[in-house]
């Protein structure tokens, strides 16, 4: 059987009905920066919820705000934000187009003096998130869901997948939507051999193509 029919089936939610506690992404987005459900909030800046168009088809997944997020408010608008909006452009995919947000909500960080030095995200802390992640899914509905990273992987799927085993494949998730799955754009940032970068960027441009193709194919199907 091919990877694309494949069916990956996702950890139930402890959610019951995902719609009862906000019924837009902007009520969502309020409900969000009073969370509790783990120790982040307590030294972030503040929450930083997904961003975009509630018509989204296409629902992009980081790990987690950066520096530079968290003092925004806003995702992917660091190193890593414009690195992925280059790679989006350069792939034919309009970030407008894309619903965006992260994993976890609370920048997760060490201090070193006057700066904050990210820290990954635990598992207990990405399933704690995961309850705001999905809700966001289940107010957007979206019909693609892509995955940057392995913390991203554990916040769509409810379980901990490395990201060579399902990088680059279209699979179908149980629930009706579909699956992508690639790096981070911050693994690009922190390579140093020039060779090793440009065989990254190759990759990670690959992926995200499939993302226009998908798009591509998605709108001709809603216009039959």
């Amino acid at each position: 059987m091919e990877k694309s029919q494949i069916v990956l089936r996702a950890k139930p939610s402890p959610a019951v009905d995902l719609l009862t506690e906000a019924r837009s992404l902007s009520a969502l987005a309020e409900q969000e920066a009073t969370c509790t459900r783990c120790p982040l909030y307590k030294n972030a800046t503040q929450v930083v919820p997904g961003e975009g168009s509630p018509h989204a088809r296409v629902l992009l997944i980081g790990e987690q705000p950066g520096d530079v997020e968290d003092r925004a408010g806003r995702p992917f608008v660091g190193p890593s934000g414009t690195l992925l909006d280059i790679a989006l452009e350069r792939a034919g995919v309009e970030r407008d187009r894309c619903f965006v947000t992260n994993a976890v909500k609370h920048f997760k960080f060490d201090p070193r003096g006057k700066r904050r030095l990210h820290k990954k995200p635990d598992a207990g802390e990405i399933d704690a998130c995961r309850w705001w992640l999905d809700r966001e899914r289940a107010l957007l509905q979206p019909g693609l869901i892509v995955a940057l990273g392995a913390t991203a992987i554990r916040g769509a799927l409810g379980r901990s997948e490395a990201v060579s085993h399902l990088r680059g494949e279209i699979f179908n998730l149980d629930g009706g939507a579909q699956f992508l799955a690639t790096v981070h754009p911050s693994s690009l940032l922190r390579l140093k051999d020039e060779s090793d970068k440009r065989q990254a960027w190759r990759g990670f441009l690959a992926d995200l193509r499939k993302i226009a193709s998908w798009i591509e194919k998605d709108e001709a199907r809603a216009a039959s």
